[in-house]
């Protein structure tokens, strides 16, 4: 579901930002009184399974949406309920190709700076209106408007031109070549007539949105659920459930409760609960388990405002002092694989060369003592009767990275650091963030097929607020490698920068980075439709419908009759 809007728009389909931040683990406490309601009883008629006909997909959601205008989004959770409301111009497809979307097709031409774009004209907003270039022009518009609360303007500042040739032609001009052109047009359209002359700030789309996608906004509890009901319009033809129900359950092992008592459908898993809690002949008969490696990795990033981490030789002395390979068996039960840079191993812009900083906590001691750092009587690391202490903040609900920020912790006790951990939810997270009060976090993002979305997490012009560059990172030889890696083409050339930048990140070390956690989730077996896919398996639930079985025999189904179009 991110997939489509923040790796979609480059990083949540983008980025998932992703995003910027995407983040937030699978959890849950269990809701009470009206706002817990039991399958059936959702005071929205016909939405239930208890109904003739099962037209609802119940969706676990670790923490609450904050915003749902498109890419005025930079959490997970809005990213997860804007990517099934809105369109871009294009996407990515289950093998991380871009497609047609809102475009039906285009033109580059002009050696590559310009690009036209050839719109469906039998698309309408969720409202009734119809879609036209307009609605293009002004997204464009608002995101290089620099009241506009997005971290994705950079991309679209590139623009030269932008113009309307005509009601469903759009075209774009750059002064120089850009490589991400293409695909930064992923970004979420949003409508000009509801939109213009509002403030984004105050908008009842924010919380009541309108797009053209798959499924319309339909009810908001905050903290608690947020209902979309399937897009009967939609220009690729409709849903095959009806409704999707997010359901915010802070707390994972809570949410795994409902999964098994089938108040929830679809959900990801911790490491314990996909590796012992759903090994049983129920749970099998009832629930299929998918895994493979997410998109994403997990890191340790440090403020580099913070004096502590102004000095290169002590972030590196830290990443030598973390013990990767025992987070990954300690805490996520060897489902994860170690990460040493911000690109997905084994893809072509990956470079398998850099400095992988293995455990050797001599070797970071020995590094801190060169630097000033020695043990006092008590084993405490100081340095000028100061110690060496910071605190790591992360968000609450991911049992992982939960574990590992714990490991960590105890990793740099045994070299006389103190750390002190701080969990907090995650809107809490992001706003510390973005404000940069914070003085480490154990954090994550996500990697899409685009080399260059990295360029807004690791380049000066990036740093929060502006993009998503959260350590305050600058250096200005990564700068110009990722301005040449934009203006080519040449794959081979742009390899060449991206291989030079993932060298020059290790050196620098503006974070450990620590692992790439396995996706795991368990969906019911009567839903159908699902493709596991290098994008994971829910990067198209529109397709997903439901089937009836009458009777079951060793956990396979005897009678199935299909539920949907």
């Amino acid at each position: 579901m991110v997939l489509k809007n923040k790796i979609k728009t480059g990083y949540i389909r983008f980025f998932a930002i992703l995003i910027l931040f995407i983040f937030i683990g699978i959890t849950a406490f269990i809701l009470s009184g009206v706002f817990f309601y039991k399958r059936g009883s959702l005071p929205i008629k016909n939405i239930g399974k208890n109904s003739s006909i099962k037209n609802t997909l119940i969706i676990g959601l670790s923490a609450d949406a904050v915003n749902l205008l498109g890419d005025m989004a930079v959490d997970f959770s809005s990213a997860e309920i804007t990517s099934q409301i809105y369109d871009g111009l294009v996407r990515y497809n289950r093998n991380f190709k871009i497609v047609p979307d809102l475009a039906k097709s285009w033109k580059i031409s002009n050696g590559g700076k310009t690009i036209t774009f050839y719109l469906h004209r039998n698309v309408y907003w969720q409202n009734g209106q119809r879609f036209t270039a307009k609605d293009v022009l002004f997204t464009y518009h608002l995101m290089i408007n620099p009241k506009t609360p997005t971290p994705y303007a950079a991309k679209y500042l590139k623009v030269y031109n932008a113009k309307i040739i005509g009601k469903y032609i759009f075209r774009v001009t750059y002064k120089k070549p850009y490589a991400p052109a293409l695909s930064s047009w992923a970004l979420s359209i949003l409508p000009e007539k509801l939109l213009k002359g509002k403030n984004l700030m105050t908008t009842k789309l924010r919380s009541h949105p309108v797009g053209t996608g798959p499924y319309m906004f339909y009810k908001w509890i905050h903290g608690y659920k947020i209902v979309l009901k399937a897009n009967p319009h939609y220009f690729m033809g409709a849903p095959r459930i009806k409704w999707l129900i997010f359901k915010v359950v802070p707390d994972s092992s809570s949410m795994f409760l409902m999964l098994k008592l089938n108040e929830i459908d679809y959900m990801g898993l911790t490491p314990v609960q996909f590796k012992y809690e759903s090994d049983g002949r129920k749970f099998k008969l009832n629930y299929k388990k998918y895994s493979y490696p997410s998109a994403s990795y997990v890191f340790l990033g440090y403020n580099l405002l913070y004096p502590l981490f102004k000095s290169v030789k002590v972030r590196r002395a830290l990443s030598y002092a973390i013990n990767k390979k025992e987070i990954i068996q300690g805490a996520l039960l060897g489902l994860g694989i170690p990460s040493y840079g911000p690109f997905m191993p084994g893809t072509y812009f990956y470079n398998k060369n850099v400095k992988t900083y293995e455990y050797n906590p001599g070797k970071a001691l020995a590094i801190l003592n060169k630097q000033g750092w020695q043990l006092d009587k008590k084993g405490i690391l100081e340095k000028n009767g100061t110690p060496f202490k910071f605190t790591i903040l992360t968000s609450q609900g991911n049992s992982g990275r939960l574990a590992a920020a714990e490991i960590i912790k105890q990793n740099l006790k045994k070299i006389g650091i103190k750390v002190s951990l701080r969990v907090m939810e995650s809107t809490v997270l992001i706003s510390k963030i973005m404000k940069k009060r914070f003085q480490s976090v154990l954090f994550w993002f996500i990697v899409t097929s685009n080399p260059y979305n990295t360029a807004y997490i690791f380049t000066g012009p990036n740093i929060v607020p502006k993009g998503l560059n959260i350590t305050s990172f600058n250096d200005p030889k990564i700068n110009k490698l990722y301005n040449k890696a934009r203006s080519t083409f040449d794959l081979k050339k742009q390899r060449k920068y991206y291989f030079e930048i993932q060298r020059l990140l290790a050196e620098e070390a503006p974070y450990t980075f620590l692992y790439v956690p396995y996706s795991m989730s368990a969906v019911r077996r009567d839903i159908k439709g699902i493709e596991p896919a290098p994008a994971g398996i829910d990067y198209d639930i529109r397709k997903w419908y439901y089937v009836r079985a009458f009777s079951h025999k060793n956990g396979t189904f005897d009678k199935i009759k299909k539920i949907g179009r």
